[in-house]
Parts: structure tokens; C-alpha cells; sequence
């Protein structure tokens, strides 16, 4: 695969990694299945690009489930610029293209589906896997776009939509895998592979 694979990533700790989910599973229950996620898209990502991949982190990278993905995979680690959501990802691209941004709460993510990606973006100027709830799991740029990133509502179910109209009004080809879940919610619960939950 000649494209590399960069992922942001909070570190597992109660109360800043998956607060959402601290209802339905506490605060220790909501860290351990980030942590859980993590190990699992590191995974794919390392296999799909062997040597490739890079974690970018926050608040920083010395906590030890960092240090494991380090240690047991090679992949680098970075910690996250300053800025919202949309100037952390231009960072990401800016430091590496072409490249295919991931986060780690979508698990359907897999390394075939990492492998499509990669081998759609030759060919378009961006690639995306949009997530059911209206945003998307991954991003594949070809180069740096700061269009698709700045004044983006994140978080909202506009944003696969927002992003496709930025896409066709900056006469950019893009293409889209099959949509995916993410673990966002006490609801995306039922989508984690079984013997997760």
C-alpha cells in the first residue's frame, strides 16, 4: 500500500476519552472500551500499511496504551496541534500527504476496508467512509484541502453533506466507501463486534 495511515486518538483516561458513552458504562467502562478501540484500529491500520502509520494523540503521548501501540506495532507518535477539530485534521495532513485519516471508535474499519481506500484515493482527490450518524470515519486526502476543514460544525449530522458540497463547489473528485458505524453514543453500543460489549 503506498499510502500511509494517521489516526487521533485521546489517551484512555476516565473523563476525557468516550464521556458520552460514561452514562450507560461509567466513566472506568467508557476509558477501557476506548482503550479497546485503540488497540483495535492500531491493529488494522498497522496491518493494512506495515510501517506507515502514525498516532496522532492528545493531551500527550506518554501514556502507556500509547506506548504499547509504539512498542508493539513501530507506529510513530505525534501529539495533536492546538485548534478544533478541523484544524487538528488540516495539521495531520499538512505534516504527511497523501494520506488517510482515521479515528478509532468506528471498529468496522477493517484492513480490507483500509486496503479500498487507499486503492480508490490513486485515482480521486479525496476518499471517505461516512459514518451512519452523518459525519464520516475516514478521511483520504491527496494533498492538503483547508476548505473541507475550516467552519465545520463537527460533531453534527451535517457533515458528510457539508463536506460534499465543499467537495463539488472546489471541483474535486472524490469517491465513497460503504458507510460504517461509530461508537459515539449509548445507542452505537449494538454495533461493537460481538463479545465486546
Amino acid at each position: 500500500m503506498n499510502v500511509g495511515i494517521a489516526l487521533m486518538a485521546k489517551a484512555p483516561l476516565r473523563g476525557l476519552a468516550k464521556t458520552r458513552l460514561a452514562p450507560r458504562l461509567g466513566e472506568q467502562g467508557a476509558a477501557a472500551l476506548a482503550e479497546r478501540l485503540l488497540d483495535h484500529a492500531v491493529a488494522q491500520a498497522a496491518a493494512a500499511a506495515p510501517g506507515r502509520v502514525i498516532l496522532w494523540v492528545t493531551p500527550d503521548h506518554s501514556h502507556p496504551a500509547f506506548q504499547r501501540q509504539h512498542a508493539r506495532h513501530g507506529v510513530l507518535l505525534r501529539t495533536q496541534p492546538p485548534g478544533d477539530l478541523g484544524a487538528r485534521m488540516l495539521a495531520v495532513f499538512t505534516a504527511e500527504s497523501p494520506l488517510l485519516l482515521m479515528g478509532t471508535d468506528a471498529p468496522a474499519l477493517d484492513t480490507a476496508m483500509l486496503h479500498a481506500a487507499a486503492t480508490a484515493l490513486l485515482d480521486h482527490d479525496a476518499v471517505f467512509v461516512p459514518a451512519l450518524d452523518g459525519g464520516y470515519a475516514l478521511i483520504g486526502l491527496q494533498q492538503p484541502m483547508p476548505a473541507l476543514f475550516a467552519d465545520m460544525p463537527w460533531s453534527t449530522p451535517q457533515v458528510m453533506a457539508l463536506t460534499r458540497q465543499r467537495l463539488r463547489a472546489a471541483g474535486l473528485r472524490h469517491a465513497e466507501l460503504a458507510p460504517v458505524p461509530d461508537i459515539d453514543e449509548p445507542a452505537d453500543l449494538v454495533h461493537l463486534p460481538p463479545g465486546w460489549a
